[in-house]
């Protein structure tokens, strides 16, 4: 009898030394995952045609869209607040430079488009 309850007792252990593990499995695949997702889900575009929508970008592809943004992402606004061209046009509408940066982010969008 005593042989039956050890066979029972090491049965359950691997009962649930395997649910244990399946249990981490899915949680590390899970976090791979949800890291995959967020990597993806990056950019170094802070504003976008949303944040610019005094700016038409109807006209680009999902390509110009992205190289567009990204040069007025990355210009600097000249009336020395150190913001970008697209952070100044999308949160500053107090800056006297705002029209100027409308227009060099249109220009930035009429070089990115390849007709």
């Amino acid at each position: 009898m005593k042989r039956d309850v050890k066979k029972q007792v090491g049965a359950k252990r691997r009962a649930a030394r395997r649910s244990s593990n399946l249990l981490a499995w899915t949680i590390g695949l899970g976090a791979v995952a949800l890291l995959g997702y967020g990597v993806t889900q990056m950019s170094s575009i802070a504003y976008n045609d949303k944040a610019l929508a005094v700016i038409d970008f109807s006209d680009l592809n999902a390509k110009e869209k992205k190289t567009a943004l990204e040069a007025a992402n990355a210009a600097r606004c000249t009336c020395g607040c150190g913001m970008t061209l697209a952070q100044c046009v999308a949160t500053d509408s107090t800056c006297p430079l705002r029209d100027g940066n409308i227009t060099r982010i249109k220009g930035m969008v009429a070089q990115a488009h390849t007709p």
